[in-house]
Parts: C-alpha cells; sequence; structure tokens
C-alpha cells in the first residue's frame, strides 16, 4: 500500500512542477535556475556524507555516485546560468 501513495505523490510531483515551469515568465528563469543551483549544492553536501560514511562498499559506491552525478548537476546549473546572464549584457561589455 505505501508503493501506491509513493506512486500518486511521484505523479502528482511530476505534474505539479510541469504546470508550474511552464507559467514561469521568461524573466524568472535565471534566479529559479540560480535556486535550484543553491539546493543541488545541498544535495552534494548530503551525498559526500554518505560516500565518506563508514558502510558496506554498496552504500560507499552509491554515495560516491551521488557525488558525481551532484557534481555535474552543479557545474551544469551554473555554466547555464552563466550563460543565461550572458544574454542580457550589452553587446560592447566584456565579462
Amino acid at each position: 500500500m505505501d508503493m501506491v501513495y509513493l506512486t500518486f505523490i511521484l505523479i502528482l510531483s511530476v505534474f505539479l512542477g510541469f504546470e508550474l515551469i511552464q507559467k514561469v515568465p521568461a524573466t524568472l528563469h535565471t534566479p529559479l535556475m540560480s535556486g535550484a543551483n543553491a539546493i543541488s549544492g545541498i544535495t552534494l553536501v548530503g551525498a559526500l556524507v554518505g560516500a565518506g560514511g563508514e558502510g558496506s562498499p554498496l552504500t560507499i559506491f552509491l554515495g560516491t555516485a551521488a557525488v558525481t552525478f551532484a557534481t555535474i548537476n552543479v557545474v551544469g546549473g551554473y555554466l547555464v546560468t552563466d550563460r543565461m546572464l550572458a544574454m542580457f549584457k550589452k553587446k560592447g561589455t566584456k565579462k
């Protein structure tokens, strides 16, 4: 019965997230991306705790994989945010 509730929550959150993001104006995407990067940074800290803790080899492996994926997410998010902010700069100015 717990799987039914978890599946319902997953489907509801996917639908709600899609509807919310679809209604966000283009000028707010950059601040939202920066906020999402901050949350991904928190995920990275949690992954580091999981990878560095004592436990079975499977736990350490999954923690290491989580660190890898969270790092890719954070770095990629900041690169995308930087690129989006560059679109708002004037043509003659440098970084």
